[in-house]
């Protein structure tokens, strides 16, 4: 992965036809900031406009440089990659595609804790978002750039979508270079995201472009990285329950001990998205019902998943 960081407002050639400009929005959730991608020579796809930032609108259309673009495409509708998609759809004529909105993709088990009032933690929902189209899983797109197909890659939240392009696979959020992707439910489903990492591995790839930090350019290595990190921390969670019942707030100070307390609050949402995807696969239950203020405690006898 490339560790110099990219400098925002220019746009840095990352290969033929294809360049980054990078958002002004760094932080501990962000990195150096928003990737936006910029495909093709003579015509343009985008995928990830990213905030509605006016010194990043003018770097885009400074890096368009007055050439056409065909399409718009969002990985997902977090407040980091896809308020600006709108305004520059409507300044460029170009439509906005993306699975669909910030509901779209979520699991029944999400939405029924969505129905219960949980609400989503860590990263900001779009919740306006509602795409010019809708991109179906393994749709194709065709134009001057080559294709771009889409995949439908739920886990970081539902409407997850990542693109492959000629040997290369846009990753959004799922899979980053510099950091684990967050798993928040409702929005975020960790029985879908190793759901999508295994489909990930099966796609031949050079390059990972994730959404935020540099290239990956040895994806396979990642992914493998990236689904070993959960089964580890599946591992500790169940340790921690072996003793006895625990909720989220003790088993996140537990696990994340080594973790500044400031991120404690994301990752309480990580611990409990493995703790659902355990719920689920009957290695836990949860008392009285399935909640992010619930008790858990290891299921034993023949019927647990041992998966």
């Amino acid at each position: 992965m490339t560790k110099t960081a990219f400098q925002p407002g220019n746009a840095t050639m990352l290969a033929p036809d294809l360049c980054c400009v990078l958002a002004p929005n760094p932080s501990p959730m962000t990195y150096w900031g928003t990737n936006t991608y910029l495909l093709g020579r003579d015509s343009l796809a985008i995928i990830d406009p990213g905030p509605d930032l006016d010194a990043h609108r003018r770097a885009i259309l400074a890096a368009i440089d007055g050439r056409p673009v065909t399409h718009i495409l969002l990985t997902h509708s977090h407040l980091d990659h896809s308020p600006l998609a709108k305004p520059l759809g409507a300044a460029l004529n170009a439509p906005v595609l993306a699975f669909g909105n910030s509901s779209a993709g979520r699991s029944a088990v999400m939405t029924r804790l969505a129905q219960t009032g949980l609400t989503g933690g860590g990263e900001g929902i779009d919740r306006d978002f509602k795409p010019d189209q809708c991109l179906k899983d393994n749709e194709v797109l065709t134009e001057a750039w080559g294709q771009i197909k889409a995949l439908h890659t739920p886990g970081h939240i539902g409407n997850h979508l990542c693109f492959q392009w000629k040997d290369a696979v846009f990753t959004g959020d799922h899979v980053m270079g510099w950091a684990s992707s967050l798993v928040s439910p409702p929005d975020g489903d960790l029985t879908d995201f190793m759901r999508s990492c295994a489909r990930l591995k099966g796609i031949t790839a050079k390059t990972h472009y994730p959404g935020h930090g540099g290239p990956i350019t040895d994806p396979q290595a990642r992914l493998d990285w990236l689904i070993a990190h959960r089964r580890s921390r599946e591992a500790q969670l169940l340790a921690a329950l072996q003793p006895g019942p625990g909720d989220v707030e003790t088993l996140t100070q537990q696990l994340y001990a080594d973790v500044t307390p400031a991120l404690h609050k994301a990752a309480a949402r990580n611990v409990f998205a493995h703790l659902v995807d355990l719920a689920e696969r009957g290695r836990i239950r949860a008392t009285p019902q399935l909640a992010l203020d619930a008790k858990f405690e290891l299921v034993t006898g023949r019927n647990a998943d041992q998966t």
